[in-house]
């Protein structure tokens, strides 16, 4: 017998949701058939059978939660006994193949949010109120080296914990990824509280948490029904409180005519060759973003605030939102500014075609450095968008529509289209936003200048 685990399906994964079973019990089984198909943080993957045999028992079912190491399924592979417990060892069939099924995800690696500095008012909401970490009782302290693998302590340190204080389950001791996990939920769950400055705390070493708020019962009102939330869902959620707790966020708005543009952009679609892609609004937007982040690198970078730094990136790796049957995913586009426009429209036509289907690479949703979301198709003429953690900024774009405007003196049709900066105010000033969202309307005002990009 064959005791068959979820195995590490990439890093900051810990755990999948079951979608579908694809096999049942009694079946029999051929190596790398597909036998299941979960869903994690960043993507649905069909996980299959490492051996040939028949399925002896199924310890799974479709919604349940499971973490990695976890026994899904028993395979009978004649050899009688119970095999040692491991990951199969076709591991990038499941984690660096492209997936086939329907997938989501959000950008960026999900890490729980860096530590940061106290705020000043924090020693007096401790006296009024018990303090967070009294939610979680620890362990006996102990005292000396503690046995614990780098990763395990980089997310004890991430999640505020102090891992002297954690009880440990591996051998001789061992502080596992699990142990600290449980230590945070040993309690009501927490977050971060975000960081308010180097002003307030200048050893940044402490971090305030706040328990999530219990709801009321609502069925005291009328009837209700709960769902479970669905891994994605989960990984937009815990994305989205980082990006709040963490980026304090501005948003600047301007305006393009891009009535030449769309002209141009149409007649160019119209003369294409088979197999060639068309031009996208998109990608020409994300070709003029491109160019801008050469002028003001500083929307190019990330903000350490655990170590007080500013990382620039010498790269430009463009995230672009896709609306997916399953939530939002955000592929990137990489080194856009060193690519003409045709091929940017290509690779961008392909990877959102790829993304809908589920049919994409885990590694082409990281590594992006900036943001695009164009809502335009949907409607609405102005939002505030999410900065994309750790990303210091998002361009929005809103619906292009007819108005009136005067042009050397007459008042004539032009098409206008909304744009919105949502900047990392802790490294952006608001002169620079603005000067940023003026060079991107420039590029769209003036079709030319798209050439030389």
């Amino acid at each position: 017998m064959f005791e068959f685990k979820l195995p590490d399906l990439g890093e900051g994964v810990h755990e999948g949701q079951i979608v579908s079973l694809l096999v049942q019990e009694g079946d029999t089984i051929n190596e790398y058939q597909p036998m299941l198909e979960v869903e994690t943080d960043k993507a649905a993957v069909e996980i299959p059978s490492p051996k040939t045999g028949r399925i002896a028992k199924l310890l799974c079912k479709p919604g349940q939660t499971v973490k990695v190491g976890e026994v899904l399924v028993v395979i009978d592979d004649g050899a009688g006994t119970a095999a040692p417990a491991a990951a199969p060892t076709q591991k990038p069939a499941v984690a660096a193949a492209p997936v086939s099924a329907p997938a989501a995800a959000v950008a960026a690696p999900v890490v729980p949010p860096p530590r940061a500095p106290e705020p000043a008012y924090a020693s007096a909401a401790r006296s009024t109120s018990a303090p967070a970490s009294a939610a979680v009782a620890p362990a006996a302290r102990r005292e000396g080296p503690v046995p614990a693998a780098p990763n395990v302590r980089k997310l004890a340190r991430e999640m505020g914990v102090d891992i002297a204080e954690v009880a440990p389950s591996g051998p001789n001791g061992r502080v596992m990824r699990e142990d600290v996990e449980r230590h945070v939920k040993g309690g009501s769950p927490v977050v971060a509280h975000p960081s308010v400055g180097a002003a307030m705390d200048a050893g940044g070493t402490s971090s305030v948490m706040v328990a999530a708020e219990q709801l009321p019962d609502f069925s005291q009102w009328g009837p209700i029904r709960r769902e479970p939330v669905s891994q994605i869902r989960k990984t937009i959620a815990r994305q989205m409180t980082r990006a709040w707790l963490n980026v304090p966020r501005v948003t600047h708005g301007d305006i393009a005519d891009i009535t030449e543009l769309e002209r141009n952009r149409k007649r160019f679609n119209e003369g294409l060759k088979a197999g060639q892609s068309k031009l996208t609004m998109t990608a020409i937007v994300l070709k003029a973003v491109a160019s801008a982040l050469r002028d003001f690198p500083n929307l190019n970078c990330s903000f350490d605030a655990a170590n007080n730094e500013i990382i620039h990136k010498d790269y430009i790796h463009l995230g672009c939102a896709v609306d997916t049957p399953r939530g939002l995913v955000v592929p990137v586009v990489r080194d856009v500014d060193r690519k003409p426009l045709p091929v940017v429209a290509k690779e961008l036509n392909e990877l959102s075609e790829r993304v809908k289907s589920g049919k994409f690479d885990i590694a082409e949703l990281r590594g992006a450095t900036f943001t695009v979301t164009n809502v335009g198709a949907i409607g609405g003429t102005f939002a505030t968008p999410m900065v994309n953690f750790p990303e210091v900024g998002i361009l929005g774009l809103g619906k292009a529509v007819l108005q009136p405007m005067v042009v050397e003196g007459q008042i004539t049709p032009r098409l206008m289209m909304p744009c919105f900066l949502s900047f990392d105010h802790r490294v952006v000033d608001g002169a620079d936003s603005a000067r940023f969202t003026r060079e991107v309307v420039n590029s769209l005002e003036n079709p030319l200048r798209l050439i030389s990009m």
